[in-house]
C-alpha cells in the first residue's frame, strides 16, 4: 500500500514538473513575442491598414546671370476619379463619367479599374495634363461633384528647348521620379530635387480609402544660377549654321565665367519628360546629339597651335620679333616637300604677319631646331593635353612626346611629324574648352579654370614649366 502511494506520488511530481516546463517554455515564448519583437509585429499589423506615398518636391530652376530662367516648372492639371466605397457605380456616377469621355476625348483607365477604384474608395486619374478648354468646362460642369477632383502638379520646362542643351542637360527614369541624367540636371541633382515629402493612408481590410494625412512636408529644392548669359547664347544659336557639328565658346578671359556655351548637334530636353516611341528616339539616336563637344570631343587644333610654336620659338631664341621670313610656298625637309596653303607663297613676312597669314613655312623652318619635347611642354604650360578642371568631365586630350610614339606605337619619333605638330596636326587632339582657355591665358598672363556656377569662386594656375 504504501510503495502504491509512493508511486502514485512521483507520478504526480513528474506530472507537475511537465507541467511547469510547458507553462514555462509558453511564459518564455509569450515574452519573446510580446517584448522582443514587438516593434516588428507592430510594423506588420501597420502595414495592413497603413500606406505610405511619396509626394514629389518642387524641382529647383536654374536661371542664367541675367536673371532669367534656362530650366523651371510648368503646373499640369490633372483629373481624378475619387471613390467613395461603393459595391457599384451610381447611374449619376455613370453620367458624369460618360459626360467626362465627351470633355476629355479619352479617358486611360479602363471601366474595371474605375468600378475598383470607386468600390475601394480610392483615387485614380483619369487625365493627365489637361487643356485650358477642356478644364474650363469640367470645372464648370463638375465643380460640385464629390466624384470629380482637379489638381495641380508640376513637371519639368526648358523654355528655350535645345538653346544651352548640353550644359542644361534633362531629366529621364519616370517610374522612380525626375533623375538628373546629364549637365547641371545631374551634376547639381541633390540640391535641385529638394527634399520629397510623405503622405500617411489607412485603409480597411477591404482595402478602402478610410482617410489621410501629411507626415512629412516637401521641400522645394535650390536654385541655381549660371554663367551663361542668354541673350548672347541666343546670338550664338542664331549665327551657327543649324546643319553644322561644332562648337561656340565665349569666355570671360579673367574669371573664367562661360557666358556661351553651344555645341551642335544638339536636343530639345523637354523631349524626355514624357514616355518617347521608338521611332522619335531612333531619329535622336541618328544624329548623335548627346556629346558635348566644349568638354568632351577631341580634335587637331591646326594654325590655331601655332600661337604655343611661336612662344616655344621665340622663348628658345630660335626667332627673334623682329626676324623676317620668306615664304616661297614650300620647302624640303628630307625627301619630303612641305607646302604653305598659299602655293605661290607670302613673301617676306614678320613673326606677326606670318601668324596672321597662317604662314605655315616660318613653323616648318622652326621645327628645324625645335624639339618634339620642347613643343609639348610649352603646349602643356598652355593647359594642352590635361583637363581644365570644370566641373565637367572632360577629355585631356593628347600632347605627343618621343616617349610617348615609342610607349604605344613602338617607333621613334621623325622631324616630319615636328613639322605636322608646329601647326597643330600629327597627333595632337585638344578639346574646345582647352583652346579657348589657351587664348585666355595669352591674355591675362595666367591660365583660368572655366566656371559654369556664378557662386563658384575663381581659380587660376601661372603659366609656368611643368
Amino acid at each position: 500500500m504504501v510503495a502504491q502511494e509512493h508511486s502514485f506520488l512521483r507520478k504526480l511530481l513528474t506530472l507537475a514538473g511537465v507541467v511547469s516546463a510547458v507553462i514555462m517554455v509558453i511564459i518564455v515564448r509569450l515574452s519573446y513575442l510580446q517584448i522582443s519583437l514587438t516593434d516588428d509585429f507592430v510594423t506588420r499589423s501597420q502595414k495592413n491598414f497603413l500606406r505610405y506615398e511619396q509626394k514629389n518636391p518642387l524641382r529647383g530652376n536654374i536661371i542664367d546671370s541675367m536673371g532669367k530662367l534656362l530650366a523651371t516648372n510648368r503646373p499640369v492639371i490633372n483629373v481624378y476619379w475619387k471613390g467613395h466605397g461603393n459595391k457599384k457605380l451610381s447611374p449619376e456616377q455613370i453620367n458624369s463619367l460618360t459626360t467626362l469621355k465627351e470633355l476629355l476625348h479619352e479617358i486611360n483607365p479602363t471601366e474595371q479599374a474605375i468600378n475598383r477604384a470607386e468600390w475601394k474608395a480610392q483615387k485614380l486619374l483619369l487625365a493627365k495634363d489637361v487643356e485650358f478648354e477642356q478644364l474650363s468646362k469640367i470645372s464648370e460642369r463638375f465643380s460640385s461633384n464629390p466624384s470629380v477632383l482637379i489638381e495641380t502638379d508640376f513637371t519639368r520646362l526648358y523654355p528655350y528647348k535645345k538653346m544651352a542643351s548640353h550644359v542644361l542637360g534633362y531629366l529621364g527614369n519616370l517610374e522612380v521620379g525626375w533623375t538628373g541624367k546629364m549637365g547641371i540636371e545631374k551634376l547639381y541633382e541633390t540640391s535641385l530635387k529638394g527634399q520629397s515629402g510623405l503622405t500617411q493612408k489607412v485603409l480597411n481590410s477591404f482595402g478602402k480609402h478610410l482617410s489621410e494625412k501629411e507626415v512629412e512636408q516637401s521641400l522645394a529644392g535650390q536654385d541655381i544660377t549660371i554663367t551663361l548669359d542668354l541673350s548672347l547664347q541666343r546670338i550664338a544659336e542664331m549665327l551657327f549654321p543649324k546643319d553644322k557639328k561644332g562648337v561656340f565658346i565665349l569666355m570671360d578671359a579673367t574669371d573664367g565665367s562661360l557666358r556661351v556655351a553651344l555645341s551642335r548637334p544638339d536636343f530639345d530636353p523637354n523631349l524626355f519628360l514624357n514616355k518617347m516611341d521608338q521611332e522619335t528616339w531612333q531619329e535622336i539616336q541618328d544624329t548623335k546629339p548627346f556629346l558635348n563637344r566644349i568638354h568632351n570631343a577631341c580634335y587637331p587644333p591646326g594654325s590655331i597651335f601655332k600661337l604655343v610654336t611661336l612662344a616655344a620659338a621665340l622663348e628658345s631664341n630660335i626667332i627673334e620679333e623682329d626676324t623676317l621670313w620668306e615664304c616661297k610656298g614650300s620647302v624640303i625637309v628630307g625627301n619630303r616637300r612641305f607646302r604653305c596653303h598659299r602655293q605661290d607663297g607670302h613673301g617676306h613676312l614678320t613673326a606677326t604677319e606670318a601668324v596672321a597669314k597662317s604662314c605655315n613655312i616660318l613653323f616648318y623652318d622652326i621645327a628645324k631646331n625645335l624639339d618634339i619635347d620642347v613643343l609639348a611642354n610649352y603646349a602643356r604650360r598652355f593647359g594642352l593635353g590635361k583637363t581644365v578642371g570644370s566641373v565637367f568631365n572632360d577629355a585631356p586630350g593628347l600632347i605627343p612626346t618621343r616617349e610617348w610614339k615609342a610607349r604605344t606605337k613602338g617607333e621613334r619619333w621623325w622631324l616630319g611629324e615636328t613639322l605636322s605638330a608646329n601647326i597643330g596636326q600629327s597627333y595632337l587632339l585638344t578639346t574646345p574648352i582647352q583652346i579657348a582657355r589657351m587664348i585666355a591665358s595669352i591674355e591675362v598672363g595666367y591660365l583660368v579654370t572655366p566656371r559654369i556656377l556664378e557662386e563658384s569662386s575663381v581659380t587660376y594656375e601661372p603659366l609656368t614649366i611643368n
